[in-house]
Order: structure tokens, then C-alpha cells, then sequence
């Protein structure tokens, strides 16, 4: 039997035609800025995020890591939505790298009025100044919610009205987008950077895309090089990236529509909660209410479904190109079984 594996949607594998791309990609040395493959890939994104320029690099996290860079200094302050990737999934580079400290926000999504009551100015010298903005959407261990774009517009709004920068972690803003029946450049309106993944619901074997200003990406360029993520003829990912975007954008919503099945398919179940209102993309959370989330891990795996946990009480399954509905069901039974026998 074929392991369902919703542990995360970055777990894709390159369909055929992906391949093909890839092998035939025409590249050059990227350090040099001479790949042909990697400067269509940057200004397609640039074009679809709304930035005037962009700039690929290996990982999502060095993606994040380089732009909060690019607009603090250490000592400063950025302020994050609860359990933010940059501060839960990034190693700690923040700290360690950017040398930034975070006033995390009670919840996934936060409002204008919770960021001016958050912001430190720069005038006292006893406190590290609030320098930046970071917004996550989707938000990852929110369940893939998504962000209003009203509640965006004014958070933006205000954080540079208090003179701010604002990041974008869009690591499935692609989601988003496809979710709010929208696109990625009305999403990005009042961001100074963006970070969009090729890896995740896209189904690229890699890399990530920055998006800003021209100087704010010649910052980033020198700190690519610094982080050890200048490559070569990284065409052969960046064909990848660009077949992702053109051919498996429109087929997120067939992973939202499977997810919301996996979802449905465990309502009611004994010891299972899923919450149906917030399964807005490929991410379901799962509450358990009596046994752990690695014991079901455990079990489901013996049977063929393999799954992440989100916390004490959560299990976590995310949906993706290579999953389809009769995968989704089958993992459905599964979880439930497992749970109801804790």
C-alpha cells in the first residue's frame, strides 16, 4: 500500500513534466548574475507580488532571515503573530543571526490597535525599538488561515504611519490567494518585502523568492552571499519554480477542497475536534482529547499515513499535489480509528 503522507505539503515530489523543465532548463552562473532561467523566475514573481524587483535564494528560512536583516539593526524589535515560522521554525536566527528580539502578538492574526499598543519608539534608551512588522499568510500553526485583507491593509497602515517597516512571510501566500479569490499582488499592498516558497503547495523540489524595492534587494544580495546562498547554475531549480508557478497555482484549491473533506470526514468523531470554520487552505488541525498526538503518529504510520504533530494535543496533516481524495478518506478513517481506540 502507498504511504499517504500528510505530514506537509513541502513532502511533494516533482511530477514528470517538472522534470523535463528542469533537465532542459538553459542556466549560467548565478553569482555572476548570468542565469537566464533564475532572472525570468525573479521577475515573474516581481510581477506577481507587485515589487519592482526580486531575488531567489535556497529556503524559505534564509527567504525570511534576510530580509528581517535587511530592514533592522541588532537590538531592535520586530513584532510577530503567535507562534510566527520565523520565531518557531527558523533555529532561532533571529536572535542568533539577525540579532533581533520579538514581541509576539496573542494571537495568529493581530490588529492595528494591539500593534501601536506593542510599538517601542526609538527616543528611550532603556528599550530595543519596535523596527518591524512580520505578517504570516497563511499562517502555518494558525491552520492555514488566512489574513482579511482589510485587517492587513490596517496593520500596514499603522506600522508605517509609525514609521516601521513591514515583511510579508508568504510562504503560502500562493494559498491565499487562491483561497480569497484574489492574487498575491493585492495581498502584498503596504509591504516593503515579501517571501513566496516554490517548495510547499507548488510542488518545487526547492527555493524561495524575496520581493522589494531595488535597493532593498541589493541588501539582500550582499546578505545572500554573507548566509552562504549564492549558487551557481541554479537554473535547473529556478525551471522548476517557474513550472510550478504557471501550471500548479490554479490547483491549489483542489488541495483546500481535500483538506476541507479530511476535515468534514472527522467532524463528530469520538476524541477528534477539527475546527471546520478555520480550515481555510491544506491545513487541518486536529485536537485530540485524550491520548497524545505521537501515539496516533505512531500507529497511523504502521497503517500507511504519516502525519505531524502541532503541539501537546494537536496533530497536524497538510494536503498537496500528491495526495487526492481517496487519500484524504483513507486518512480519515485512519486518524479516527486510532483516536477513538486512545
Amino acid at each position: 500500500m502507498a504511504m499517504i503522507d500528510l505530514r506537509s505539503d513541502t513532502v511533494t515530489k516533482p511530477t514528470p513534466a517538472m522534470r523535463r523543465a528542469m533537465a532542459e532548463a538553459e542556466v549560467g552562473d548565478d553569482v555572476y548574475d548570468e542565469d537566464p532561467t533564475v532572472h525570468q523566475l525573479q521577475e515573474l514573481v516581481a510581477e506577481l507580488v507587485g515589487t519592482e524587483a526580486a531575488l531567489w535564494v535556497p529556503s524559505g528560512t534564509m527567504a525570511n532571515q534576510i530580509a528581517i536583516r535587511a530592514h533592522t539593526r541588532h537590538g531592535d524589535e520586530v513584532i510577530i503573530g503567535r507562534d510566527a515560522h520565523i520565531w518557531r521554525h527558523e533555529s532561532g536566527a533571529l536572535a542568533a543571526i539577525a540579532g533581533v528580539q520579538t514581541q509576539m502578538m496573542p494571537g495568529y492574526t493581530f490588529t492595528a490597535a494591539e500593534v501601536r499598543a506593542a510599538f517601542k519608539g526609538p527616543g528611550d534608551p532603556h528599550t530595543c525599538p519596535t523596527q518591524l512588522v512580520a505578517i504570516e499568510n497563511t499562517s502555518n500553526m494558525g491552520g492555514g488561515l488566512c489574513w482579511s485583507p482589510a485587517q492587513l491593509v490596517e496593520v500596514t497602515h499603522t506600522a508605517h504611519a509609525l514609521g516601521m517597516h513591514t515583511h510579508l512571510d508568504g510562504a503560502r501566500l500562493w494559498n491565499a490567494a487562491v483561497a480569497g479569490g484574489t492574487t498575491e499582488r493585492a495581498l502584498m499592498q503596504g509591504f516593503d518585502s515579501v517571501s513566496v516558497c516554490l517548495s510547499k503547495g507548488l510542488g518545487a523540489p526547492g527555493g524561495s523568492v524575496i520581493g522589494g524595492t531595488r535597493d532593498f534587494i541589493r541588501r539582500c544580495l550582499r546578505l545572500r552571499k554573507m548566509y552562504g546562498g549564492g549558487m551557481r547554475q541554479i537554473g535547473i531549480l529556478a525551471a522548476a519554480g517557474l513550472h510550478a508557478i504557471e501550471h500548479h497555482r490554479e490547483r491549489l484549491a483542489d488541495d483546500h477542497g481535500n483538506a476541507r473533506a479530511l476535515a468534514e470526514l472527522l467532524v463528530g468523531r469520538p476524541n477528534v475536534r477539527v475546527d471546520l470554520a478555520g480550515v481555510h487552505t491544506n491545513i487541518v488541525m486536529i485536537q485530540l482529547d485524550r491520548g497524545t498526538p505521537a501515539a496516533v503518529v505512531d500507529l497511523a504510520r504502521e497503517v500507511g499515513v504519516l502525519l505531524g504533530t502541532a503541539g501537546a494535543h494537536r496533530l497536524r496533516a497538510v494536503t498537496h499535489l500528491d495526495v487526492d481524495r481517496a487519500g484524504v478518506t483513507r486518512a480519515a478513517e485512519v486518524i479516527a480509528e486510532i483516536a477513538a481506540a486512545l
